[in-house]
């Protein structure tokens, strides 16, 4: 997966589990929990839509490392082998 197809499926998981969230109002390397004020279920949530989109098994340990687009979309190429 690229970059870009990483930042269309997170955006798009995202906006599943906060619909009213706009991308242009969060800097890419903010926390998504305060910028969007969402809580541990909701990243909870958003982790298992993003594995069952991917595939990509994500353990809690790498949790954190998806509470940014930037560190997001990272992950999510980088563990696709994009």
């Amino acid at each position: 997966m690229t970059p870009d197809e990483a930042r269309a499926v997170f955006f798009e998981e995202l906006g599943n589990i906060a619909p009213e969230w706009d991308p242009a109002e969060i800097d890419p390397g903010e926390d998504i929990r305060e910028a969007m004020d969402i809580d541990s279920m909701d990243v909870l949530n958003l982790v298992i839509a993003l594995h069952k989109r991917t595939g990509i098994d994500i353990p809690e340990s790498d949790y954190a490392k998806l509470i940014t687009i930037d560190g997001a979309v990272a992950y999510l190429s980088a563990k696709s082998g994009g």
